[in-house]
């Protein structure tokens, strides 16, 4: 036995080397080439920073501008708090799935299996293609809605079809490698829109007879939250974004960097723009159709626009443009689609499942013993990460899936009901009658 476990600790020693070698081998390489060559330098990515820039990119994109709107369901103190409790709970379960990564990365590559092509299946691979599909049919929308606010000429429901049609281009992105100058720009534009929002509120000041009654409704309050839950849901794409580093082992704490960022973005715009519009927003759930029209307005809806088009990751499959484009024509319902995606599918894919999966990994003893990646300082207990565990799978199963489900397909229900199918355009200002 004791042969046995010096020849397995020899083994996972030499993968650990060869591993560091090729990775500072690769990093050299990528020094070298970046020196050179603009296109490296703004193409070729795997480092800290390009998985810091790619997490914080993906929390903050048409998301940022429905906010307001959840805080017009949940009220200010609620906002915050959720803001922040879906935060922590989003980056545990990031940390979890990447400590999985590391863990189905060491098992395999003692089986000898080469990692340079390989291609992850997960458990939740059905959740995380579902919730990409309508991640981006929001996308689609948020793009004609946000648009419509420059140029209303043409109803949202036009500005759909465009905007289908501009962002198929994104197929020719080939995967996260090649992401770096746009995570670093698309972070750019949301903190820009985030700053704008926040800024142009409080020069606006507050409407007159401004109320903020919320929370009024069990039904509002729940799908505000379940919003929030989506608004801290985006690591469906954690595994690509570390399967996409030089040294995956590094991500561990980068998802929760990313989102005290994200806090210092939300956080502002969302209180600013409730507590100048209050009630109002409550039928308004992209912020700037309340926002005064100025080009500083304009700018952050064209950067909003450009990045939005940017992060439609899932039409890198070409086949899934036509159903992610009908959709969005079909339920062109900005604020409460976002709800019920977080509810029926976030809550699974970046909560519930990553949880369940590494109390099941870590079941037996033997695994625990034998663990790539032992529990971190802040709770170095096994028992405590079961805690911490169970109370996420309980709370999201019963809060999101259960309560959150409930709000928000009702919500839904009566925006179909109110609307329409395939409705022209969404929560826009009624035709101005003709001068007699």
């Amino acid at each position: 036995m004791l042969a046995q476990k010096q020849a397995e600790e020899a083994i996972v020693s030499n993968l650990d080397v060869e591993r560091e070698n090729e990775s500072k081998e690769q990093e050299k390489h990528e020094e070298d080439h970046s020196v050179f060559s603009v296109k490296n330098l703004l193409w070729h990515g795997g480092s800290a920073w390009d998985a810091w820039f790619s997490c914080a990119s993906n929390q903050v994109a048409q998301v940022l501008l429905t906010l307001p709107y959840s805080f017009s369901q949940l009220g200010m103190v609620s906002g915050i708090v959720f803001q922040i409790f879906y935060g922590l709970v989003g980056s545990w379960t990031a940390y979890l799935i990447s400590v999985l990564y590391i863990e189905y990365r060491t098992r395999k590559e003692k089986e000898n299996v080469s990692f340079k092509n390989h291609v992850i299946q997960a458990v939740g691979l059905a959740f995380n293609c579902t919730f990409l599909l309508f991640g981006s049919v929001i996308q689609l929308i948020a793009c004609a809605s946000n648009i419509y606010y420059i140029n209303d000429n043409l109803d949202k429901r036009t500005w759909t079809y465009i905007f289908g049609a501009c962002c198929a281009t994104t197929v020719f992105i080939p995967s996260f490698h090649n992401y770096r100058i746009w995570s670093f720009l698309g972070l750019g534009m949301t903190t820009y829109t985030a700053w704008y929002m926040t800024i142009a509120a409080l020069i606006h000041g507050q409407v007159d007879n401004v109320e903020h009654s919320a929370p009024t409704k069990l039904v509002l309050y729940f799908t505000g939250a379940t919003n929030i839950l989506y608004t801290f849901g985006g690591h469906a794409v954690t595994v690509e974004i570390m399967h996409a580093m030089w040294k995956p082992r590094k991500f561990k704490y980068i998802y929760l960097i990313a989102t005290l960022y994200v806090f210092t973005l939300t956080l502002p715009s969302a209180s600013a723009v409730y507590w100048a519009f209050g009630d109002q927003l409550l039928n308004h759930s992209n912020a700037f159709s309340l926002l005064p029209k100025t080009r500083w307005r304009d700018a952050a809806v064209i950067l909003m626009l450009i990045h939005q088009s940017m992060c439609l990751r899932a039409l890198v499959r070409l086949p899934v443009v036509i159903p992610i484009w009908f959709l969005a024509i079909i339920f062109p319902f900005f604020g409460p689609i976002n709800s019920a995606v977080g509810a029926l599918l976030v809550s699974f894919t970046v909560y519930i499942i990553p949880a369940l999966a590494h109390m099941l990994t870590y079941r037996k003893a033997s695994a625990r013993l034998n663990a790539a990646e032992k529990p971190p300082a802040f709770l170095p207990s096994w028992t405590a990460m079961y805690i911490v565990n169970i109370f996420v799978v309980g709370w999201v199963l019963v809060v999101g899936f259960g309560f959150g489900g409930w709000a928000s397909m009702t919500n839904f229900v009566r925006q179909v009901d109110t609307f329409g199918l395939f409705a022209r355009c969404y929560q826009c200002k009624p035709p101005t009658p003709p001068k007699h």
